[in-house]
């Protein structure tokens, strides 16, 4: 049996194919469509994941969307309508959209993929991303959290999954989600809205507020207090209204009280550089000054988000009894609040849907319609994110071939390795495009740019001469997982599967710091822990560069440009690698490099 889940119409499209329960392909339309966080129907991604699959929609038997329109709907109209006449753009902008293209979900479906109208469901928004971190978990039973910006009315959700897995699995599983919290009370949104007085795009910019804060410091906690508040016990939280306009507007998430309180916001276009950053031009006095105050209340922001989500996850502990959470949502991207509530929390362990946003929404809505509606018991369990579309190396070498460029193919698996790793050590940056891509918005060593990670010179040469982006940004350090303990103060790094997606900021050890310049953000790094199994030739480059070089760790970033997605195909890698200073490609088995 297969079941197709969709998420559309938002952000971040995307689709997932189950084959008996089981993923076998996911992708967010984005990698196909080359559209940053394309929104529109993921008719692509749907078809790549028909064809890998090797069928036809006509053999689906459920098709699943991830949210409820007709629900989410309601709230825009009651929003607007209690708002009004202040909400009057965005009740227009509202009528226009959801008239002429979100309210017929079903009929773009249908219409998409020629399935008719019964075999088309709908999954509550925050019930899709339960069931993606609950039913795609390693654990047999869990307490869940939700959060993100907002699904139909919640932002936050609590609750408890239960079941047998595994071979010997017979009873279907359940989901319980007994506590929520509703718009426009938002943590998501909140942290949107510090994005984009910060200069940041919302739902694209969020991260660089994290990678912003470290160069700051929380002393505007007591402002924060002003516009938001939590309670202590149970973490349940309160906008203060006055201060938003996201229930109103279309263009502008904060109000004029908002402005009066922080100041206004920062430029777009300006220059971010503070004494921590770029102390070389303290010169730069009131300009640096600036950017200290804008470090300074994103630390702050940071520190509000981490503080609440640890006084819900203890108040959940509280109500479950249980010591192993999920969690899925915008918001479970926060790698730095991730950390914090693994440890600082009665959880032993963390499990996040390494597609936390809407993406993963489309493969919790095929896991609903799988265990929930179905009855279905539990026997897969996701352990890795490799389910993009591969391009082979004979598609590889026709590409190279068409194009007419001089590569060298390696028939010796260690040959090939080996010439990565010599190229590595010599402060050459990889392009590295292997297998299939990932699943979610990091890239996991199929997709990823590899540089050395020792010299802090790297850092600045990968973000201003390849990704061409701000230079405070920080990289992922990429380590053997037998070898993370001796570098970063984790416990039980080793044993935990978070830190195999990026999902972890984790304080790297005060001795190691130096050896690894490049991946060190101000102490900490986002590491990710790899095994052979998962992914052997990624493996053995940072295997055979710790046996070169003394250091077991690789810098890893995404294979793309500033404001491009990941690449897909072949020829997107090597266009990449032309218009940028990447000095080698990997596409498969073959190496091209930059002409001298």
């Amino acid at each position: 049996m297969y079941i197709l889940g969709i998420s559309a119409f938002y952000h971040d499209s995307a689709a997932a194919l189950l084959h008996e329960g089981e993923l076998i392909a996911a992708a967010m339309e984005e990698r196909f469509s080359r559209v940053k966080h394309d929104s529109g129907f993921p008719q692509l991604a749907a078809d790549f994941c028909l064809q890998e699959a090797g069928i036809t929609s006509r053999e689906l038997e459920y098709v699943v969307f991830y949210e409820k329109p007709l629900q989410k709907f309601e709230r825009i109209l009651q929003t607007t309508l209690n708002t009004f006449p202040r909400s009057s753009g965005l009740w227009r902008e509202s009528m226009m959209t959801w008239l002429s293209d979100k309210l017929w979900a079903r009929s773009h479906i249908a219409r998409g993929l020629g399935v008719p109208y019964d075999k088309i469901l709908f999954c509550d928004h925050h019930m899709s991303h339960a069931a993606s971190a609950f039913y795609a978990c390693p654990f047999k039973d869990a307490a869940i959290l939700t959060v993100d910006g907002v699904g139909e009315w919640t932002t936050t959700t609590l609750g408890v999954g239960k079941s047998s897995l595994g071979k010997d699995a017979g009873e279907p599983p359940s989901i319980e989600l007994f506590e929520e919290q509703r718009f426009p009370h938002s943590l998501g949104l909140l942290y949107s809205t510090f994005t984009a007085w910060l200069g940041f795009r919302v739902n694209n910019g969020e991260y660089k507020v994290m990678g912003m804060s470290p160069y700051g410091s929380p002393r505007y906690l007591d402002k924060i207090h002003q516009v938001a508040s939590a309670n202590d016990g149970t973490g349940a939280f309160r906008l203060d209204m006055d201060y938003f306009d996201f229930h109103r507007s279309t263009t502008q998430s904060y109000s004029g009280k908002f402005l009066e309180l922080f100041g206004e916001k920062r430029n777009d276009e300006s220059e971010f550089f503070t004494m921590g950053t770029n102390p070389e031009r303290w010169a730069e006095r009131k300009a640096m000054e600036a950017n200290q105050y804008y470090a300074d209340v994103a630390a702050s922001i940071q520190q509000f988000t981490e503080d609440t989500l640890i006084k819900i996850a203890n108040h959940l502990h509280r109500r479950t009894g249980m010591n192993k959470l999920v969690m899925a949502g915008g918001v479970a991207l926060n790698t730095k609040a991730n950390w914090r509530v693994l440890n600082e929390t009665p959880f032993e362990e963390l499990w996040i849907q390494p597609a936390a946003g809407d993406d993963g929404g489309a493969l919790g809505a095929a896991l609903w319609a799988w265990h929930t509606l179905l009855g279905k018991p539990r026997r897969w369990a996701q352990e890795h994110a490799y389910f993009g579309r591969c391009y082979s190396d004979d598609e590889c070498r026709a590409f190279l071939d068409e194009e007419e460029l001089k590569y060298e193919s390696f028939g010796d698996e260690n040959k090939l390795t080996e010439t990565i790793v010599d190229a590595l050590t010599c402060q050459q940056v990889i392009g590295f495009h292997q297998g299939r891509f990932e699943w979610g918005p990091r890239a996991l060593g199929n997709r990823s740019i590899l540089a050395d990670p020792r010299g802090a010179d790297m850092k600045e040469i990968v973000n201003t001469k390849i990704k061409f982006r701000e230079p405070f940004r920080p990289f992922a350090p990429v380590v053997l997982r037998e070898r993370a303990p001796e570098y970063f103060d984790y416990p039980q790094v080793a044993d935990h599967d978070s830190p195999r997606y990026m999902l972890m900021v984790a304080p790297i050890k005060e001795d190691k710091q130096t050896e690894i310049h490049a991946v060190n953000h101000e102490g900490t790094g986002r590491l990710q822990s790899i095994d052979r199994e998962t992914n052997s030739r990624y493996y053995d480059i940072v295997e055979l560069f710790g046996e070169a070089t003394g250091v077991p760790i690789v810098l890893n970033t995404s294979f793309n440009l500033r404001g491009e997605p990941i690449v897909n195909t072949p020829r997107e890698a090597y266009n990449t690698f032309r218009n940028s200073d990447i000095d080698m490609l990997v596409l498969g088995r073959h190496v091209v490099r930059k002409a001298t």
